[in-house]
Parts: structure tokens; C-alpha cells; sequence
């Protein structure tokens, strides 16, 4: 009985490690967001910062945090896209789930979606879909469903997927992105090694992705985190910009090139441009793999609202760490 409660903390601290970790680096991406990497290496991150770009306190997280816990609580509640939808209209007008009562900053496909879901237009169909929508505005929020998909198929975690990341983003090349970092943590909460996970991924991915013609084009795009390993790249070609496959490839190779959670948010953060929400996919995945308990607790204390994401982190353990 006493190994089952240890192996169930286990369990619960990778859940709430990856509800913090999401935070914690959105938080410590915030200040500096849009900042070059050139600047970072001078004035680099290392700890939580007050002000900067987005003029918050220190501990501010941003809708990368907001949209990714919008998400977490309504499948505690129970999967539904279009009560999913209702929490992201309710950021948006009222502030539901902001680290200070009001959003600061949103991407442009992202309120274009929720404007769309505010005239009525269904959850399935308010997601862009051209090629010119593949910023990361789903990925930041898609970490909390691999909790869900656990136990599916690889066709119905796709298909969930899908539909989770087209609320605002629906362009083939994000979908790639968001189940590609889904599949990796499924791997990790495998309890797989995380470089073994990256390969296993790879693997499945592909040849899911092969299986249903993906297109050709959209396949080369993935190239280095589908046949390389990314893991292996200069830091001189990854790029850290709000586009999808920037933010994946970056979130991922500050993870695998480092081992523990805070070099791994540092590492992430100090990459420049789109801080935040590399910050958040990074912490996200660290926060998972190394555990609640490896976060610094002097982050955590300066975390806006840690008592509310305390009480989520608790919920979610409740209806999945089972």
C-alpha cells in the first residue's frame, strides 16, 4: 500500500509540475519578450524580472498560461470543445483565469478565432486555416490534453488534437506541431528517458504522419525534429519566433540540451524574440519530466495566483493521476 501512495505522489508531482512549469516560464519570458538574443546574452535571464516589455509585476504569466489552464479545467470538468470555447471568450471579455484580471497581450489568429466564436460561429470552423495562421498560439495551450489522449488511439489522439488546436489554428503544419509535443510528453509519462522519448516520437509521428499522406511539403518542414536530432543543432540555426515549428524546435532543444528545469527555462527564455511562450512549451515539458519538486520554490512564491493554480494543479491530479 505504501509503494501505491509513492508511486501516485510520482505520478501527481509530473501533472503539477507541468501545470507550474507552463507558468513559470511564461512568467519568466514575459519581461523580455521580443528582445533579441543578442541583448539576452549581454542582460541574460536569470531570474524572475518585474516590468519590461509587457510593464507587469514580476510573476506575470500571459494567455500562454491562461489558455493552457482554460484547457486543464475544462477537462476536469469533462472534454468539451465548445464549454472549452465558452472559457476562452470568457479570457477575452472578462478576464477569466489572467494573472492580474485583464489579458495583456493575445496573437492575431487567436483573437480573430474567439471574435468568430463571439458572433456564434461553432468551435470546428472558427480556427484559421491558411498557411500564413501557423503561429503557435495552440501549441502554447496543448500540453494538458495528452492526459486525455493517454489511453486512445493514435487516430482519436490525433483527431482530438485536431480539434482542440483548430478552435483557433487550423492549418495542417500547427497540427503537426501540437501532436508531435503531445506525443513526446505521452512518451515521457511513459516513463521513458527523454532522449529515448524524442527518438520513440520521431518514430511514431513519421510514420502516423505517412500513413494518412500528409503532404510531402509539410513533412520537409519538420525535417530536423522528424529525421535529425534537433537536440544536436548549433544554437546559431535555432530560431525562436512565434512561428510554430520555431517554437516547438526551440522549446525542444532547450529541453534536450540541458538537465534540469531551471537551465532548461533559462535556456529556452534567453533564445530571444517569442520568450514566452518558449518559455511556457519549455517549462511545460521540464516541469513534467523533472517534477513539481524541481522547481525553485523562490519562483513559485513570486508566481501570480500560485494559491489558484495550486487548487487546479490539485483538481486535475484528482481526475487523472490515478
Amino acid at each position: 500500500m505504501a509503494q501505491y501512495y509513492i508511486i501516485i505522489h510520482f505520478i501527481s508531482m509530473k501533472s503539477k509540475g507541468l501545470l507550474f512549469g507552463i507558468a513559470i516560464g511564461d512568467s519568466l519570458g514575459v519581461p523580455v519578450e521580443f528582445m533579441s538574443r543578442k541583448h539576452l546574452k549581454a542582460h541574460p535571464v536569470v531570474d524572475m524580472r518585474a516590468y519590461g516589455t509587457h510593464h507587469q509585476p514580476a510573476g506575470t504569466w500571459s494567455d500562454d498560461t491562461s489558455l493552457s489552464f482554460c484547457l486543464a479545467e475544462q477537462l476536469v470538468e469533462g472534454f468539451d470543445l465548445d464549454g472549452l470555447a465558452k472559457k476562452f471568450c470568457d479570457w477575452y471579455d472578462n478576464g477569466y483565469w489572467t494573472a492580474h484580471g485583464a489579458f495583456f497581450d493575445v496573437g492575431i489568429a487567436t483573437r480573430n478565432a474567439i471574435d468568430r466564436l463571439l458572433k456564434g460561429v461553432s468551435p470546428l470552423n472558427s480556427g484559421e486555416c491558411d498557411e500564413y495562421s501557423n503561429g503557435n498560439g495552440s501549441l502554447m495551450r496543448t500540453l494538458p490534453i495528452v492526459y486525455y489522449t493517454q489511453n486512445k488511439s493514435i487516430e482519436e489522439r490525433c483527431s482530438i488534437i485536431k480539434m482542440v488546436s483548430g478552435i483557433t489554428h487550423g492549418h495542417t503544419r500547427t497540427l503537426i506541431g501540437c501532436f508531435f509535443a503531445t506525443e513526446y510528453l505521452l512518451n515521457l509519462m511513459k516513463g521513458k528517458e527523454k532522449h529515448e522519448a524524442y527518438s520513440l516520437t520521431q518514430n511514431t509521428v513519421r510514420d502516423y504522419l505517412l500513413s494518412v499522406q500528409v503532404k510531402p511539403a509539410e513533412l520537409e518542414l519538420y525535417s530536423r525534429l522528424l529525421f535529425d536530432d534537433i537536440s544536436k543543432t548549433d544554437e546559431s540555426e535555432i530560431f525562436s519566433s512565434g512561428y510554430i515549428l520555431h517554437t516547438l524546435e526551440a522549446s525542444l532543444w532547450a529541453f534536450l540540451t540541458t538537465d534540469d528545469f531551471k537551465s532548461a527555462v533559462l535556456k529556452g527564455v534567453n533564445l530571444g524574440d517569442d520568450t514566452d511562450t518558449i518559455g511556457s512549451v519549455t517549462g511545460g515539458i521540464a516541469g513534467f519530466y523533472y517534477g513539481f519538486e524541481q522547481i525553485p520554490s523562490d519562483w513559485i512564491e513570486q508566481l501570480a495566483q500560485k494559491d489558484k493554480i495550486e487548487d487546479l494543479a490539485t483538481r486535475f491530479s484528482v481526475k487523472f493521476d490515478r
